[in-house]
């Protein structure tokens, strides 16, 4: 009897964070994602970024691309407050040039895995 209580415990839905169903979640996703795109032509000239504007489309469309296969509506909730925080804090100037650089670090930059080229680039 303990074990089936424990089991409807675990499978009792949990409250949501923003949005109440997936066709939700989506709709602020895909809001989002309007906002961002709206926002790069002003956030590439405040912060006279080295890239184009369609460049920064691109690693937007990436980064949203690299969520594609998260089903879980509080995840997707999650992931939309964070990415409202930094479009907040990006379109505010709160951030500086070097944290918006940081999104093409990983992309422009693969990390290398032989012995020789972690030597010549001086990594450990």
């Amino acid at each position: 009897m303990a074990g089936r209580e424990a089991v409807k415990r675990a499978v009792q839905q949990v409250r949501p964070i923003l949005s109440v169903d997936r066709e939700e979640a989506r709709k602020r996703a895909l809001n989002l994602y309007k906002a961002w795109y709206r926002q790069i032509p002003y956030i590439v000239m405040d912060y006279d970024i080295p890239m184009s504007v369609e460049q920064c489309r691109d690693k937007l469309r990436e980064e949203f691309v690299k969520h594609r296969s998260v089903t879980d509506i509080r995840v997707i909730d999650m992931l939309v407050i964070k990415g409202q925080m930094e479009l907040k804090e990006s379109v505010e100037i709160w951030k500086q040039k070097g944290h918006i650089m940081r999104y093409w670090k990983e992309s422009q930059d693969p990390k290398p895995t032989d012995f020789l080229s972690k030597f010549i680039q001086g990594v450990n």
